[in-house]
């Protein structure tokens, strides 16, 4: 798998200058080397989740804490953690930033990714949450800067999608 190294430092030292101390992620290929980064760095705290679902409410508690926190999953763990970003994230105004690996989009090769990608934006939209589009490794850190001040601004979710261009090396 060619997952970019070079671009996942860029998303991880953009996350570390939004001050995020808390990530929270289960293992995903295209998220291999954010999750080892913030397993080696001793100033971040890596919460290893079950289901992706946990992560809201690690989330939420850090929110409560005052601590800057991010969410790693891909679209498929968005799909299955809607629930509690229904319920608890939206319902109390719960700041998220969510870096989801936007899998099954185009140029998909695994058959099993295309339904969830399919459905990522429009449960989105229909949920309200701002999107953007990470394509671009120049616009790191500022798209992150930015997902993160309108997430706090707003008391609500915010969605980072990684996509393709940004995540893998050809």
């Amino acid at each position: 798998m060619p997952v970019s190294v070079a671009n996942s430092q860029l998303i991880y030292d953009a996350l570390k200058a939004c001050d995020v101390q808390i990530i929270s992620a289960l293992p995903e290929t295209w998220l291999v080397h954010l999750i080892r980064m913030a397993d080696e760095d001793p100033d971040m705290t890596l919460v290893r989740i079950a289901k992706e679902e946990e992560a809201v409410g690690i989330s939420a508690g850090a929110h409560l804490a005052g601590v800057n926190s991010a969410l790693l999953m891909q679209n498929h763990g968005f799909l299955a953690a809607i629930n509690p970003i229904v319920s608890l994230a939206l319902l109390y105004k719960i700041p998220l930033l969510m870096l989801i690996s936007y899998r099954g989009h185009m140029g998909e090769r695994d058959p099993w990714q295309t339904q969830g990608g399919m459905v990522t934006e429009p449960l989105l939209r229909a949920l309200g949450i701002p999107i953007w589009h990470l394509t671009d490794p120049r616009d790191v850190q500022r798209r992150l800067k930015d997902a993160q001040t309108l997430a706090h601004a707003a008391l609500a979710p915010v969605a980072v999608l990684l996509t393709r261009e940004l995540m893998w090396e050809d």
